[in-house]
């Protein structure tokens, strides 16, 4: 059994956890950081483009959530918006798929942040994707991004086609990762992508 959080995962602020007769009806996530840290987030209501759904801006609370959770490597920080995603893609009867690290960066790193964050919401997925290449995009021009030849392969079309799918990243910037990872799964006979990503830079 996992230990309960009792304090805040980004501030140590003792949690005053709610406890009512839905938590016995509803399979809801318990809360893991305070009301005050989680409104230093800015959430997006609106859907900024087709077929993309972001869930928050960054801001400089995102920027610091991400400078601990991926670069510091606090992996406890995954939970942090488990209650949220987890409400948001356990409807979904359809094949999710993060975007992938490669091997090489996977060891440096030592944990996927992208399937952290699945895994912490309690959503299923499948390593549908493979990334190509360790050569970063940072500093790159959009065009330049997707003048790539190719990021991503598909590691058996036997999973994606004919399959509706949302792709899973934690962050969206210019949508040139998603642009290949899409036509990566297009191209393998996938029926339908969609995109969800936790931050919208």
């Amino acid at each position: 059994m996992h230990k309960p959080i009792v304090d805040c995962l980004l501030c140590s602020t003792p949690l005053q956890q709610m406890f009512g007769w839905q938590n016995f009806f509803i399979r809801q996530l318990p809360q893991v950081i305070c009301t005050r840290c989680e409104s230093k987030f800015e959430r997006i209501i609106e859907q900024q483009e087709e077929g993309v759904r972001s869930l928050f801006m960054y801001n400089a609370a995102m920027k610091d959530y991400i400078h601990r959770y991926k670069f510091l490597g606090d992996i406890a920080l995954a939970k942090v918006f488990s209650r949220l995603l987890h409400e948001i893609l356990k409807q979904q009867q359809i094949l999710i798929v993060p975007i992938p690290m490669h091997p090489a960066n996977l060891k440096k790193r030592t944990f996927a942040p992208v399937d952290e964050l699945l895994t912490a919401a309690e959503i299923p997925f499948t390593h549908a994707l493979a990334k190509t290449t360790t050569e970063t995009q940072v500093g790159k021009t959009r065009a330049q991004r997707l003048a790539v030849s190719r990021l991503f392969d598909v590691v058996d079309r036997k999973l994606v086609e004919n399959k509706e799918i949302t792709l899973f990243d934690d962050l969206y910037t210019t949508g040139t990762t998603i642009a290949h990872a899409k036509r990566a799964l297009y191209e393998a006979g996938a029926r339908e992508v969609q995109v969800v990503t936790l931050i919208h830079g």
